[in-house]
């Protein structure tokens, strides 16, 4: 497993306040949030990004992300969620391990969807891109 932040944490070596964890996963509380409630899940076998995990380590990933959320509810009772992962460094990824964010939201927090992340659709038309995928 490479070193990272996030094997010191499942090492046991930094401590982290757990919301959720399995056999499989963990989830704790980001120390630099975005909103009250912002939880990052990791697997506990190592990936730097999606690409590089198997189907059984993104399974058991997204069922955690699931069980996390309600756990979440529970305690929180947001109105909703932004829910995504950074893949790479263009992706703003700054720990190579693949691991989920799940920012809770709560109407008129200010925050915007995911259409906010980047504008730049590029040079291409939409047609032109599926094209691509032919």
């Amino acid at each position: 497993m490479k070193q990272t932040v996030f094997s010191k944490i499942l090492a046991g070596e930094i401590p982290n306040y757990t919301v959720y964890e399995d056999e499989h996963t963990l989830a704790f509380l980001d120390i630099s949030p975005c909103a009250k409630g912002h939880t990052l899940v990791i697997p506990k076998t190592y990936a730097e990004t999606i690409s590089d995990a198997d189907e059984d380590v993104l399974s058991a990933l997204f069922r955690a992300v699931q069980k996390t959320i309600q756990r979440i509810d529970a305690v929180l009772n947001p109105d909703g969620y932004n829910i995504g992962l950074n893949h790479g460094d263009a992706g703003g990824q700054a720990v190579p391990h693949v691991h989920v964010h799940i920012i809770p939201r709560w109407n008129g927090d200010g925050g915007t969807s995911m259409h906010s992340i980047v504008s730049n659709p590029g040079d291409m038309s939409v047609e032109e891109v599926a094209a691509l995928f032919s």
